[in-house]
């Protein structure tokens, strides 16, 4: 639509998570250094979770692209499976030749065969599942189990969870005390900060071909992230609606007026009030803070 007009090959804020437009934003680069350290380190089982937006699959599927020279990996994209179901995408995803009518027990011997000729070829098996959160209890109790194949020394498969905080909160319940000892290490995705945020929009604009100035101006970066609160996928959505607002004015600078424009045609969003347009705001109603405080505590002294 306004591909052409601001010289792009394909619109730079869409919400399919497209791993070309990963940004290691603070966050993210965290994370990512959270579950490669705990692979290094042998760890079974790690958790890293997020609210709606923060960007967890994208997470998942940059660090597939990681582990694919080094790893075997399984990827679950779909928690919603009986263990039977667990156990035959781990084993399509491993390339095992199964029949259809195998039961579990021999899809688990089967599992544990290849983990075995994994470790000799020093693989290691990733299991990473997202949307962790809605897995049923007798499938994330059929992980636990899966994760007992193991030699004396060594973990032979590692699971990474990826979830929303409500995973959390099923952990803490009595019945899966066992797989909630079980994680070592876990991670909760932080949102961009207002620094980050025009480097964030910059990057994506340059990997969908981009080539000149920022497009976004201070105030509207500024009010962009006030709205979005940070939240990755919030912000395409608002990044993308401003920029089809300038296209429709004709012009290439994306103005704070147009961030407004954009959040009030977003359900769920209030129409902006009028705000400092200055990322000094905080510092400028701190120093005003202060300066009352002084005043109060001067006049009380005389």
């Amino acid at each position: 639509m306004y591909e052409q007009f601001y010289g792009l090959k394909e619109k730079p804020f869409s919400l399919t998570p497209d791993t070309e437009y990963f940004y290691r934003y603070s966050g993210h680069q965290e994370a990512l250094n959270v579950l490669l350290v705990a692979l290094r380190n042998g760890e079974g089982f790690v958790h890293v979770s997020g609210e709606v937006g923060t960007g967890k699959t994208l997470l998942c599927r940059q660090m597939l692209k990681l582990l694919q020279n080094d790893c075997a990996t399984a990827y679950l994209p779909n928690p919603l499976l009986t263990p039977l179901e667990l156990y035959q995408a781990i084993s399509h995803d491993l390339q095992l030749d199964f029949p259809e009518n195998a039961s579990v027990q021999q899809l688990c011997q089967g599992i544990f065969s290849e983990l075995v000729r994994l470790h000799k070829m020093k693989r290691p098996l990733v299991i990473l599942i997202d949307e962790a959160q809605a897995m049923p209890h007798q499938s994330l109790e059929a992980l636990r189990l899966l994760s007992n194949l193991e030699t004396e020394k060594e973990k032979l498969l590692h699971i990474f969870f990826f979830a929303q905080p409500e995973f959390e909160q099923r952990l803490a319940e009595d019945n899966l005390r066992q797989l909630r000892q079980r994680i070592t290490f876990s991670y909760t995705l932080a949102t961009l900060h207002y620094r980050e945020l025009s480097a964030y929009l910059d990057h994506r604009l340059q990997v969908a071909g981009f080539d000149g100035k920022s497009l976004f101006s201070p105030a509207a970066v500024f009010l962009l992230h006030k709205a979005s609160c940070g939240i990755p996928r919030v912000i395409n959505l608002l990044a993308h609606k401003a920029m089809l607002v300038a296209y429709g004015k004709g012009t290439r600078q994306i103005e704070r007026k147009m961030v407004a424009l954009a959040i009030k045609d977003t359900r769920g969003f209030k129409s902006p009030k009028r705000v400092i347009s200055s990322p000094y705001v905080l510092e400028i109603s701190m120093i005003m803070v202060i300066a009352v405080v002084t005043l109060l505590a001067l006049g009380r002294w005389q």
